[in-house]
């Protein structure tokens, strides 16, 4: 069983694609001009393409709209953990639970935001093992 999951953040996985915001063709380069999202003047700023196999990551105009209903999903799972955490594990008051949410919201906002745009372009784009291009 560890060895699959650890199968599963090798190079060509989507996984491994996702969590370290690479391009999903190559898995060489990092999409995002500045590696620390909560750098939040550039949080969604992003190269144009892949210097190693030119994928251009806006597919087509406005293509990172859809990635805002990847985040309400990944918003909802925080929301709902962090809600068992709080009240269910550490019996908070309601008032505490809902502080707990909503700074646990704001917390997580930037790693959210590029994570969602992480999932969703690895919708549409997969690894090529040949990618490659000199």
């Amino acid at each position: 069983m560890k060895f699959k999951f650890l199968q599963m953040l090798k190079k060509g996985s989507k996984l491994n694609s996702i969590l370290t915001g690479t391009c999903p063709r190559c898995q060489e380069e990092k999409m995002y001009v500045n590696k620390n999202p909560y750098k939040l003047s550039s949080l969604f700023e992003m190269n144009e393409k892949c210097s190693i196999c030119e994928l251009h990551y806006q597919i087509e105009p406005s293509f990172f709209y859809g990635a805002m209903y990847v985040n309400y999903a990944l918003t909802v799972i925080v929301c709902v953990a962090t809600f068992v955490i709080a009240k269910l594990l550490l019996n908070f008051t309601l008032t505490s639970t809902i502080i707990a949410i909503i700074s646990a919201l704001v917390i997580l906002m930037p790693i959210n935001s590029r994570l969602s745009r992480n999932i969703y372009i690895n919708m549409f784009v997969g690894y090529e093992k040949d990618a490659i291009k000199k």
